[in-house]
């Protein structure tokens, strides 16, 4: 079987990204790989073995396009109410937090927040199919 190990988003500004990604998420850098033309910055946390990698192409100084393809990166928490309370507290500007229940069904409870370099991150707290 196979096992997920990471995503990977391009990021223009790598110690903006890594400050972003530790005060939200608390990821740290776990290894960084330094190359002629790019750096690759994995980051982790003791919640999951799962990383994020950050690319940084070293030629590249506008913004990315994210062009209509791109979904989301998603994390859970525990208290998604917590969360959404500390992102406002940092300045982060989450997104409101929402309660999805199509046909009156709760599916799940969560927020969105775009990071530096325009990616959606979804926080979700924990439960039902959401570990």
């Amino acid at each position: 079987m196979a096992k997920a190990i990471h995503s990977m988003v391009r990021v223009t500004d790598e110690a903006r990204s890594v400050a972003f990604y530790e005060r939200a998420f608390g990821l740290k850098v776990v290894d960084r790989l330094d190359f002629s033309g790019f750096t690759l910055v994995y980051l982790s946390n003791s919640e999951s073995e799962f990383e994020l990698e950050l690319t940084v192409n070293k030629d590249q100084s506008e913004p990315y396009e994210l062009g209509s393809g791109y979904g989301h990166f998603a994390v859970s928490v525990e208290d998604v109410t917590a969360e959404h309370q500390r992102f406002e507290s940092l300045g982060l500007n989450p997104r409101k937090l929402v309660e999805f229940a199509p046909d009156g069904v709760l599916v799940g409870r969560f927020f969105f927040v775009v990071d530096p370099d325009g990616y959606e991150i979804e926080v979700l707290e924990r439960g039902g199919r959401f570990k």
